[in-house]
């Protein structure tokens, strides 16, 4: 309607226009006529645009009414709903406000009881506790005694064994010092009882020959008897290869006066041990590192009596004779 009263207007104007005015007033009221059309043609879009959105309303007011009375009902249905869920709510308030009472009668009831029920659980607990703490204390006690114990019995274990070794060594030790003492005085025995005595003591075999029997009063040079003694002896030592020898030079306390290479007793003793170590190594394979020659001077007598008799004693030469100990100190380094 709108669109139809806008056209007739426009062409009356245009008509008066042209019946009234000049070419050239024309020619202008033709370019307006043209800007009106075209704002005409704006205005019919903007129109169609309007319309759609007025029938996109009304079909929205359509809906709205539509949903309206859905909601109405549902409306209904809840005021229906909340009246019957008041009632029933005031129902359960009056059995609440009846159970709170009863509950309030027998919490009054047995309010003592749970006091003492509380007082004895606690008494429970505490003691409970308590076991529980000794308890854990003496598995822990129990645990390190067991550690400990197993700790020790791993330990003699090893001691035992160590020490049954250690026997063994020993054993092994004694009866080679046994073997070799009967040995030497088999090899010996027509020189024992003149001036030469074998013993075993400490673990050790001791041939002690007499100065009568090696030596002339102040002479390095073993007799002829006594190198014999020697010779049988270097027999034994070469066919027993793990005894170390020691041959110690002992003299009485009588100064040496010496003019030459033998000055005092210490000389003495020295060269009288190394004669009989010569003696030794030359009537036997015997290896020099196992010989040893000390002289021990006045210094370590059998008798200190000042007598002739005890310093005749004193003059001797001994052949201390050593089993080598390498498997007890092998047995004594492990431990």
């Amino acid at each position: 309607m709108f669109q139809r009263q806008l056209i007739l207007t426009a062409a009356l104007f245009f008509a008066l226009l042209s019946s009234c005015v000049p070419a050239r007033k024309f020619e202008d009221m033709e370019k307006k006529r043209n800007d009106c059309e075209a704002e005409l043609a704006k205005a019919k879009a903007s129109n169609g645009t309007y319309e759609s959105k007025i029938a996109e309303l009304e079909k929205q007011i359509a809906d709205n009414k539509v949903r309206l009375v859905g909601l109405q009902n549902d409306t209904n249905v809840y005021g229906t709903s909340i009246r019957l869920k008041t009632e029933q709510y005031s129902q359960l308030l009056s059995n609440y406000e009846l159970l709170l009472k009863q509950n309030k009668e027998l919490q009054s009831r047995q309010s003592q009881e749970n006091s003492n029920l509380v007082g004895k659980l606690n008494l429970t607990q505490e003691e409970l506790f308590r076991k529980e703490d000794e308890l854990k204390r003496m598995e822990l006690d129990i645990k390190r005694k067991q550690r400990t114990q197993d700790s020790l019995t791993v330990e003699l274990n090893k001691r035992e064994s160590r020490v049954k070794e250690l026997e063994a060594a020993l054993a092994a030790k004694d009866q080679a010092v046994n073997d070799l003492k009967q040995k030497v005085k088999n090899a010996l025995v027509n020189f024992e009882g003149k001036g030469l005595t074998v013993t075993q003591k400490n673990g050790k075999v001791y041939v002690s020959m007499e100065d009568n029997l090696l030596f002339t009063s102040g002479s390095t040079k073993v007799q002829p008897k006594g190198e014999d003694a020697l010779k049988k002896l270097a027999i034994v030592l070469q066919d027993n290869p793990d005894i170390n020898i020691l041959v110690e030079g002992h003299t009485d306390n009588v100064p040496m006066k010496g003019t030459g290479d033998i000055k005092d007793n210490w000389d003495l003793s020295a060269m009288r041990a190394t004669s009989v170590v010569k003696i030794l190594l030359a009537n036997g394979k015997i290896d020099p590192q196992r010989m040893t020659a000390a002289g021990r001077g006045e210094f370590f007598p059998i008798d200190p009596a000042n007598t002739a008799e005890a310093r005749a004693k004193n003059r001797r030469t001994e052949i201390i004779l050593t089993p080598k100990l390498d498997e007890l100190f092998k047995v004594l380094e492990t431990n």
